[in-house]
């Protein structure tokens, strides 16, 4: 049964995964079946029906891959500089 208090199941659960990480001899080995997964669904966001030639369909999902990033950041540096500006006294 889960501990009751959220900070002490909190506590649990990161000395649980330190532990299983220490653990784990070759890090790529545990982490491959996430990766190939998150590159499929790039993959399959860029060519859904599979009519691309695998070398075309890597390069496409890697573009997509990096537009998506790149909106994601311009995104944070928009909301860090409205944030800034309204804690900035009015003129």
């Amino acid at each position: 049964m889960a501990h009751p208090d959220p900070r002490r199941r909190s506590q649990i659960a990161s000395l649980a995964a330190h532990t299983s990480w220490a653990r784990t001899p070759v890090r790529a080995e545990r982490l491959a079946p996430a990766n190939r997964a998150r590159e499929q669904k790039w993959e399959q966001q860029v060519d859904p029906d599979g009519s691309m030639k695998p070398a075309d369909r890597a390069r496409a999902a890697a573009s997509a891959r990096s537009a998506y990033y790149r909106r994601l950041s311009m995104a944070g540096v928009e909301a860090r500089r409205r944030r800034a500006a309204a804690k900035r006294p009015a003129a």
